[in-house]
């Protein structure tokens, strides 16, 4: 590289090296780690400093240098274990209480009117916001808020309810359980 080349490359560094240092913030959580990932584009672009016809593009190419480097670094991370002199009292979540969870869950909907239910399946299940259900239901977003207020108190109430006659079952020995729909009916009919 040419005298005149370096002095061009160090003017562009003290000129863009904020910015380029603002994009590279932007492609790793770390500060330190941006210095870094910006310190190593700048080396690999400095021995092809010349080969930019364009210099009006070196912000572009160096960002393109940096995502590359900084995809090289994600590649080579090395996940490492750790030895610990205990092993954790915790263990992974039994997968079978999941699906049971899951099962009263689904259970546990059906007591709930249509409307009550696509608000709760949409706001919780879907995770959308509340303007989002809103606009997928056609409704208001005080209406979504409060229908998701009853609903979820209607569910408490079941749950709560299901809880009691499961400790009598085991209390009495006897099957002493209403179906969830079944005691809304009751419920609507008294």
């Amino acid at each position: 590289m040419r005298h005149g080349e370096v002095l061009d490359f160090e003017e562009y560094v003290r000129t863009r090296q904020e910015a380029l240092l603002r994009s590279a913030r932007r492609l790793v959580a770390d500060p330190v780690d941006a210095q870094d990932l910006l310190q190593t584009a700048l080396a690999r672009t400095f021995g092809r400093w010349d080969g930019i016809a364009d210099k009006s593009l070196a912000d572009a190419y160096l960002r393109r240098v940096m995502i590359n480097t900084r995809t090289e670094w994600w590649r080579s991370r090395k996940l490492e274990e750790v030895p610990t002199e205990q092993l954790p009292d915790a263990c992974g979540d039994d997968p079978t209480e999941q699906h049971a969870d899951r099962a009263l869950l689904m259970d546990v909907l059906k007591v709930l009117a249509p409307k009550q239910r696509s608000v709760v399946v949409l706001r919780h299940w879907e995770q959308m916001s509340t303007e989002e259900t809103a606009a997928a239901l056609g409704m208001s977003t005080g209406t979504v808020k409060s229908t998701l207020h009853r609903a979820l108190a209607r569910l408490r109430q079941e749950l709560e309810s299901r809880e009691l006659d499961a400790r009598a079952l085991g209390r009495s020995g006897e099957r002493t359980t209403v179906r969830g729909d079944e005691r809304e009916r009751e419920r609507c009919a008294a």
